[in-house]
């Protein structure tokens, strides 16, 4: 009789206990400060969780590897997650973490520091660094967002955060609180249990003509001050693309369902966050938007029927790394396409009969799926799963989806972003 497989709440709240005792270890460890735990940056809904996995790689001690979970009760008996007792949401996260397990404990002391600073965003102190080290941080940070897109983490991450921040301070000095507040649900409609997606009919309007009929509104604060046009360019110009990228769903619903669409019916926070990736990637590949050369973007502008030039220069200060990211995002990925072209030339011209999958619709299916594998067990989908040793195609898909998270955290996005969703977005 095959082993009963354990609930879900019970692995998610194991994680949270691990997730905040490696908060605190990065924090003396001095891979992460205070103030970024106070702040709560983006990239902390990344990075934490990637540490939670890295650290319990090193403590690993089982083959094939499997993490021991803190028990309910003291007289209860020992209990290891395994892909045999691992519930069926959590067998892609488990299988892919096995696969560095390994790898990870295989590197010198050094070098898995260096992984460290890696997953933290740090440069490593290696010269020259270990190339597998960056292979293994993008594997770890591609679990690490799926987790992060689950709202049942996003709901509980405040506390590990502040759990971090509380550890070793002392009681005479002032306590300092994180600003971390999860990304708003767009539909409290938008369960799979209610949802019935796929029998929604979309509005027949185009992308431009329904993103125009909002109303207009008077501009709310934002993590930017009250007067930046130059966020409403930007946003007009992922409104657009986001609005295509949904529209796309109902093209290809009649014939062959898009990704996008399943899952919205099984996943729906994923499902946006997945959306608002690929409306990155649209503005990316978009002929004339992404202008690298110029280091510039031309955004959607209802008055320049031509667009709007908009450069990081003219931007307010704490929008400017969020721009660098999205040109030097569109730069790599028409080099990307570019060098997919060119690999699929070669080998028609060699008489290939397997056409190398194109590595920017990897990035894409990345996005979509996440590291989640179907078909066999969890040993089997870590030896079918590609991988270049950088892994370069789950690294660009991290940034993507880095960048991405990083929208949610911008008032004047999110706001009306909900209404974009509605509109355009599958619903009952």
């Amino acid at each position: 009789m095959p082993p009963s497989k354990l609930d879900e709440e019970y692995v998610q709240n194991s994680f949270h206990t691990y997730l905040k005792s490696s908060l605190t270890q990065a924090k003396v460890e001095r891979l992460i400060e205070d103030q970024v735990l106070a702040s709560a940056e983006a990239d902390l809904m990344i990075s934490g969780p990637a540490l939670c996995l890295y650290f319990a790689a090193l403590r690993c001690t089982t083959n094939p590897p499997s993490v021991p979970l803190p028990r309910a009760t003291k007289s209860a008996p020992p209990l290891e997650l395994s892909s045999d007792n691992c519930p069926p949401a959590f067998l892609g996260f488990l299988a892919v973490w096995a696969a560095t397990v390994p790898r990870i404990q295989g590197l010198v002391p050094q070098d898995q520091h260096d992984l460290a600073r890696i997953i933290c965003g740090l440069q490593p102190i290696a010269i020259p660094p270990n190339s597998e080290c960056a292979g293994i941080a993008a594997d770890l940070r591609a679990v690490a967002i799926e987790i992060s897109q689950r709202r049942t983490f996003q709901d509980r991450y405040a506390s590990d955060l502040q759990a971090a921040l509380d550890a070793g301070s002392s009681g005479n000095n002032l306590k300092v609180k994180t600003s971390f507040v999860p990304p708003p649900v767009y539909s409290d409609l938008l369960t799979p249990e209610s949802s019935g997606y796929g029998s929604k009919k979309f509005a027949s309007s185009s992308s431009s003509s329904v993103l125009s009929a909002f109303p207009s509104r008077t501009p709310s604060p934002t993590i930017l001050t009250e007067d930046t046009p130059e966020i409403d360019f930007i946003r007009e110009t992922l409104y657009s693309a986001l609005a295509a990228v949904l529209e796309q769903i109902t093209a290809s619903r009649a014939h062959n369902q898009h990704p996008l669409a399943r899952l919205f019916r099984y996943d729906p926070p994923r499902a946006h966050f997945a959306a608002v990736s690929l409306a990155i990637l649209e503005v990316a590949t978009t002929q004339g938007i992404i202008l690298p050369d110029q280091n510039a973007i031309m955004c959607v502008s209802a008055r320049e029927p031509g667009g709007h030039k908009l450069t990081p220069d003219a931007c307010p200060e704490p929008l400017r790394p969020f721009m660098m990211e999205l040109i030097a995002i569109g730069r790599d990925a028409q080099v990307m396409q570019d060098e997919d072209n060119e690999e699929t030339i070669k080998a028609i011209e060699r008489g290939d009969q397997d056409i190398p999958e194109p590595r920017f619709e990897r990035v894409q299916a990345i996005i979509v799926d996440g590291v989640r594998v179907g078909g066999g067990t969890a040993a089997d989908r870590c030896r079918t799963r590609k991988r270049s040793v950088e892994g370069r195609a789950v690294a660009f898909a991290n940034r993507v989806n880095a960048l991405g998270l990083s929208i949610s955290r911008i008032k004047a996005f999110r706001d009306r972003e909900k209404e974009v969703f509605d509109v355009l977005g599958p619903h009952p």
